[in-house]
């Protein structure tokens, strides 16, 4: 065919494909479980070739070699979201952060940064001699449409993805054959306190809503506990593991959805092999642009739009904090607003800010009377509607500020109400709380508490009884092994 002859013309080793780029390029790469780790480590491993290039990345799951101090006039970071691997070099200058609503950084790249070259991860071109975009879609995919070098890394592992999603091998520059697992964002343990969490968003969650659920403890922790709900939609910039059972169950099917039905849509698959294998092949997956997926005018098409993230910090006035501690960049905006606003502007739509009371192992409270000092503002105040603490729900839209900072001391931790109720006194020059009030929510919380420490002793018998069953079982077989050696 003649696709194949085209493909292999293009291909080239890793050390050939990196030639075409020059001293001075701004380089975008793909990100997440999409990151071309095989021609960037060819890349560093040629650095002393290159003078002032700047590579262009968004969350890395990986090391970010970049930010090496032997790097330094040869490569340099320019980070669109900032990861564990470079947050102190971004803190220090060594490295750069460009701050962007996320469906606004296809046109930040194409217009604004200008990047001449590309690199990607994509499948093994199928019969046609197309080859998918696979897990990183995003902002990924367009970049191959305007920069004047493409390099994509063909890995078997990649899986193939339908929707916006595919493009033919004869619009590349070269081809890198390099098959390695893709990297993975594996499900860890639910804490109490998430699933405390995701229990009080659950109850916020409504059969046919659409949801934009994101990734981690919280997420998880939602996705367990909506097994009872149906007909969800499932419209979300990235999704984990956590949605797999609720799709293979059912329970998302997007029947309800306004566009797309039928059709799960996101913009990158930050999971395992659990979520890659269920996306492989999957024609009810859908993978676009972010540009398309984040577009909160888009978003709002779907009516009973759900978005659900997360922070590091609110304070009395509903002011949200999430990509940044003081003056240091802990991560970036992201999808945040695109989602809190879209679903605003959804028929039926909420948008749900959801968190931990503390930080520190309990030492600190998120919810502060101010933010801390050098911190930016990620959602502003007028934006947001609920707060979700392990303690509750507080809902901010049409209350005066007096009545939200109310709300936010009621699902604050214990341990720091005392404090958020003498700044809110020294703020407002009154009294938050009648005598009545506060005696009604100390008594929930007895209540609530006494609820827990039940549920608690029941699962510890519980966990005792399998213990006893898998000893026995064990004992079992050790007798039986004894009288087969006998």
């Amino acid at each position: 065919m003649e696709w194949q002859k085209i493909y292999q013309e293009k291909l080239k080793t890793a050390e050939e494909a990196i030639k075409l780029i020059n001293s001075g390029d701004k380089v975008v790469t793909g990100f997440g479980c999409g990151e071309p780790y095989g021609i960037e480590r060819a890349l560093v491993e040629h650095f002393e070739d290159y003078q002032d290039v700047e590579i262009i990345n968004m969350l890395t799951l990986g090391d970010s070699p970049w930010c090496q101090p032997k790097m330094k006039g040869h490569f340099k970071l320019n980070c669109l979201f900032a990861s564990a691997s470079n947050r102190k070099s971004i803190s220090e200058g060594d490295s750069e952060f460009t701050t962007s609503h996320f469906y606004e950084i296809p046109d930040i790249l194409e217009n604004y940064i200008c990047p001449r070259v590309s690199l990607v991860m994509v499948s093994p071109p199928d019969e046609h001699g197309y080859v998918s975009f696979g897990t990183t879609v995003d902002y990924t995919k367009g970049t191959t449409d305007y920069c004047e070098i493409v390099i994509a890394q063909v890995n078997k592992y990649m899986p193939r993805t339908f929707g916006n999603s595919i493009k033919h091998v004869r619009e590349f520059t070269c081809f890198v054959e390099i098959d390695e697992k893709l990297p993975e964002v594996k499900t860890v343990n639910i804490s109490d306190v998430e699933m405390e969490i995701g229990r009080y968003c659950a109850s916020l969650i409504h059969d046919g809503d659409c949801l934009q659920l994101g990734i981690g403890g919280i997420p998880n922790a939602v996705c367990a506990q909506l097994t009872d709900k149906k007909d969800l939609g499932l419209h979300s910039e990235l999704v984990g593991d956590g949605v797999v059972p609720l799709l293979e169950e059912g329970i998302i099917n997007n029947k309800k959805k306004n566009t797309k039905r039928g059709r799960t849509v996101i913009g990158a698959a930050f999971g395992s092999e659990i979520l890659n294998n269920y996306i492989n092949n999957n024609p009810s997956v859908e993978m676009h642009p972010i540009d398309y997926v984040n577009n909160p005018a888009k978003i709002a098409l779907n009516d009973n739009m759900v978005s659900i993230n997360s922070c590091l910090q609110v304070d009395l006035l509903g002011q949200v904090v999430s990509d940044t501690i003081g003056l240091s960049q802990f991560s970036a905006v992201g999808g945040q607003v695109d989602f809190v606003r879209g679903a605003t502007m959804s028929k039926g739509g909420r948008s749900i800010i959801a968190m931990p009371s503390t930080a520190r192992k309990g030492t600190v409270s998120r919810i502060v009377p101010l933010i801390t000092e050098g911190s930016a503002v990620t959602t502003p105040r007028n934006d947001v509607n609920y707060v979700v603490t392990e303690y509750g729900i507080a809902q901010l839209k049409g209350k005066t500020v007096k009545e939200r900072a109310k709300a936010l001391i009621m699902i604050a931790h214990p341990a720091f109400r005392p404090h958020l109720i003498m700044e809110y006194k020294k703020r407002f020059k009154e009294e938050p709380f009648t005598k009545d009030d506060f005696q009604k929510f100390t008594t929930e919380l007895k209540e609530r508490s006494k609820e827990k420490i039940e549920l608690a002793i029941e699962s510890s018998k519980e966990r005792r009884e399998q213990r006893k069953e898998k000893l026995k079982e064990e004992i079992s077989e050790f007798k039986e092994r004894r009288k087969n050696d006998k």
